[in-house]
């Protein structure tokens, strides 16, 4: 993977290239799905590593899952196809059915506890971000570009009209049922233009604010998707004790009635290494009081979890790591939208946000993309 920002248009057909951004699992997604469709694309990340938010961070030596806290897995779905494929090459296991939820009073002690059976939980045995790195490797060896550390600031129509000059403000309508609503100032054309460099489409498989963010002010698709208030933000704070010093039934604890804490993970159960490590989401109203300074929550959570778990002895380490848009706090019906030539995927879009969704989701727009663009048809640039 390439870590030194390039030029997006560098390719042997500039301009005919598909530009995903975002190298979580749903970029990812979308990026394969084009690739075997025979379209060219090329993937470019603001971060380091790919993955988004199937995010690990090492802390005293381990990875610990700091972002995603596991997957389930929808029954016959082609989601269902690729986890087999981890699961036997041993990258993903079953971690559990079961999770505590406890009530905590005004003291943080629990006042009530029960636990609840569910769908089957994944975890990864090297951490979720490990699986978008094999996908990412999957392509790289394909021949797809990954481009890491770079970072678009702006996505633009490109300004080429039919031949009658007509403009078109119809919505763009996915096989799938996906719609987007195309601005009335879109023309009918090809291309879009990031950062100077065209391209026939771009995928924004980021959190709808930044997708937002990246739009020229002004056009339709901005304004769905810049509502920062639409995303619930958390801390993930990784706590590293000397030794295990809570039940081993915990697994994994939601939490009600906490102003700090909303789930609680036992990092070492879920990769399977035993570590005694616990993984701490905070709740979105504690997170966005300490988002310009997400290291002074650390003595907050670190009491929450000894009230919650009557812990005796402090964590040897609390590392925290701040995110501003964790969770959608409210799903798009559509699983993918088409605005034009501007694509936008992930786990806000589809029933209920989840890593098998952010899969689907760039599964999906990559297909309907694929069937545009390799039916040599153009897509209308409105965006």
């Amino acid at each position: 993977m390439s870590s030194a920002p390039e030029s997006a248009s560098a390719s042997t057909d500039a301009g005919r290239e598909v530009l995903v951004v975002g190298a979580g699992i749903s970029g990812l997604a979308c990026a394969r799905t084009l690739h075997d469709a025979g379209i060219a694309v090329r993937v470019v990340d603001r971060g380091r590593v790919p993955g988004g938010r199937l995010a690990t961070k090492r802390v005293e030596g381990r990875p610990a899952d700091i972002g995603a806290r596991y997957f389930t897995v929808p029954e016959d779905s082609a989601f269902e196809a690729l986890v087999t494929s981890w699961r036997r090459r041993g990258l993903v296991r079953e971690w559990t059915d079961t999770f505590s939820a406890l009530t905590v009073g005004d003291s943080g002690a629990v006042v009530s506890r029960e636990l609840k059976t569910g769908p089957m939980r994944y975890a990864a045995t090297a951490g979720l971000r490990s699986l978008a790195a094999d996908l990412a490797a999957a392509l790289e060896s394909d021949g797809v570009a990954i481009e890491l550390t770079h970072e678009v600031s702006a996505v633009e129509v490109a300004e080429a009209a039919d031949s009658t000059g007509a403009t078109d403000a119809t919505a763009a309508v996915g096989a799938a049922g996906a719609v987007g609503a195309a601005g009335a100032a879109g023309v009918a054309g090809r291309g879009v233009v990031v950062d100077g460099s065209e391209f026939e489409a771009v995928v924004l498989a980021v959190p709808d604010p930044q997708a937002g963010r990246m739009l020229s002010p002004g056009s339709p698709a901005r304004e769905e998707l810049s509502g920062a208030d639409a995303w619930e933000p958390t801390l993930s704070v990784v706590l590293t004790y000397d030794e295990r010093r809570w039940p081993s039934e915990l697994h994994g604890a939601f939490v009600d009635g906490s102003p700090v804490l909303a789930f609680v993970a036992d990092d070492g159960d879920r990769q399977g290494d035993g570590a005694p490590v616990l993984v701490a989401h905070t709740t979105g109203d504690f997170a966005r009081e300490h988002l310009e300074h997400p290291e002074t929550a650390a003595g907050a959570v670190v009491e929450a979890v000894r009230a919650l778990l009557e812990l005796e002895v402090a964590p040897v380490s609390a590392v925290v790591h701040r995110w501003t848009f964790a969770n959608p706090s409210r799903q798009h019906a559509e699983p993918f939208g088409l605005f034009g030539a501007v694509g936008v995927c992930g786990d806000a879009w589809g029933e209920r946000s989840s890593v098998s969704t952010a899969w689907a989701s760039g599964d999906a727009l990559g297909r309907e993309l694929g069937r545009r663009l390799g039916a040599g048809g153009g897509l209308p640039a409105s965006a």
